[in-house]
């Protein structure tokens, strides 16, 4: 942009005063006779434009001037329909009578086309004293502000809270499960101003209410380049890895990255919060509590439902303030009882009866790992689990019981059978031998037999099975 020289109402002032000056040595020219005549009579009149009291040059016709303005005046109202554009008394013009015209009239009209902007009449959102956004109009402000809060409350409630504020009536309890808007406010100072700008940065009013919540139009993208991990990508981006995996849910930390995908790295930062106070009404369960009675005449392990449980019901309001749809504060403004709970109460037998299981199996073992797990394997159903490499091989019982099987058994080899007289049976299988008796009794953790690889086994280990009431049950949800 080429540089002018501002001049000041006064020095305006002082050269309208030589133009004067000027035209008067002219007329006292005519009168020294007819030399004089001839030569006032070639004078001429050229026009000196400023620009926002920048010079611009001059110009033989100010129609030169006023054309190059109508016609970019025409153009943008037909770019910006609707909009209140303001041409305003930017050009200003001083005459000047010379004998000889020093007048350049390209020179000026290309400035005036390089420097000259038609301004648009704007409303500005103005948040804690800076413009933001810049609107049409009034209306399509208002109408921004009131999207803005449409995002977490809906028109219906908007209403309702302006029917309610004039109204000035005590509010009345909330009914069951009611919810009730009772302020929505922003979290800076917002006001609107009317102000002059370039067209171009009035912007519709979808785009307001974006901008306004995310703090941005566009979300930067990054392309992933060889040898780029997140860890990197986010430190380089000034972000933590747990900005990357919130801004990308697509992602996890162990995520195959490939070169050329794009990921986002944009943090948005709302200009302003949209803060929502309700009061919620919500009815709750009171969870029943546990009570237990022990039975000295009943077997140790037995449990019998005396009382049945019941949840109780509670009517509870709170004051809830969420900041942009998300909760940063939940107080209970009342709590009703509406039914108190009932406890249930459990009968635990606790005598101790060395042929009967307490229902509690101990891991059968020292030590050791599961080799294969209850399921279908080669083919056929792998009845229960297999332990090996324990710290030594001494088989135990799992709880309390009767042993009803001992000895030779096909594929188990030395094969034991413990009933724990509850409705559960264990068997073990693959010892190399046994320490037991059909008939014997066993208490829980007494050495059975020794860990072999009999039948048809692959190895040393224990091949362990459990079954309750005949049906075939997985060890691992009753081992502790």
């Amino acid at each position: 942009m080429l540089f002018f020289n501002k001049i000041s109402k006064k020095k305006r002032l002082l050269l309208k005063t030589t133009v004067i000056t000027t035209m008067a040595a002219s007329i006292i020219a005519l009168s020294n006779g007819p030399v004089a005549l001839a030569t006032s009579s070639k004078l001429t009149t050229i026009y000196h434009v400023y620009l926002n009291d920048a010079y611009m040059g001059n110009v033989t016709d100010k129609t030169i001037i006023d054309n190059i303005i109508t016609e970019k005046a025409d153009t943008m109202k037909e770019s910006f329909k609707g909009v209140d554009l303001k041409i305003g008394e930017q050009v200003q013009y001083i005459s000047e009578q010379v004998f000889q015209s020093t007048a350049n009239n390209q020179n000026t009209v290309q400035s005036i086309k390089n420097n000259f902007q038609i301004q648009a009449e704007a409303i500005a959102i103005v948040i804690d004293g800076q413009p933001v956004v810049y609107l049409d109009n009034k209306i399509t402000a208002e109408e921004v502000m009131k999207k803005l809060k449409q995002q977490y409350v809906s028109e219906a409630q908007l209403n309702e809270l302006a029917a309610k504020a004039s109204a000035e009536t005590a509010l009345p309890p909330l009914l069951e499960n009611e919810t009730r808007i009772l302020d929505v406010q922003l979290s800076k100072k917002v006001s609107m101003e009317t102000k002059n700008i370039a067209p171009e940065k009035i912007i519709p009013a979808e785009e307001a209410v974006m901008l306004l919540q995310r703090g941005t139009l566009a979300e930067k993208k990054y392309a992933i380049q060889e040898g780029d991990v997140l860890e990197t990508i986010a430190q380089d981006h000034d972000l933590k890895m747990a900005d990357i995996l919130v801004l990308n849910p697509d992602l996890t930390e162990e995520s195959l990255l490939k070169i050329g995908q794009e990921i986002n790295t944009t943090v948005l930062q709302p200009f302003v919060e949209v803060i929502v106070e309700k009061e919620v009404n919500q009815k709750e369960d009171i969870p029943f509590g546990n009570e237990v009675i022990e039975d000295s005449s009943s077997p140790k392990g037995e449990t019998k439902v005396k009382q049945k449980g019941q949840n109780g019901s509670q009517s509870v309001t709170y004051m809830i303030a969420e900041q942009n749809g998300v909760t940063v504060k939940k107080d209970i403004s009342n709590k009703q009882i509406l039914q108190q709970p009932i406890n249930q109460i459990v009968v635990k037998g606790t005598k101790e009866i060395p042929s009967r299981g307490e229902g509690n199996f101990a891991w059968p073992t020292s030590g050791g790992y599961v080799s294969s797990n209850q399921g279908y394997r080669w083919g056929k159903l792998h009845k229960g689990i297999d332990i090996a490499r324990p710290s030594n091989k001494t088989i135990k019982a799992t709880d309390n019981g009767v042993i009803v099987s001992a000895g030779w058994d096909g594929g188990y080899g030395n094969k034991i059978i413990i009933d724990h007289q509850n409705g559960y049976r264990s068997l073990y299988g693959h010892m190399s031998s046994l320490n037991v008796k059909v008939g014997q009794t066993v208490s829980k953790g007494t050495s059975i037999g020794v860990m072999g690889s009999t039948g048809d086994s692959t190895g040393v280990h224990l091949h362990f099975e459990v079954y309750k009431n005949g049906g075939l049950v997985n060890p691992l949800s009753l081992l502790r």
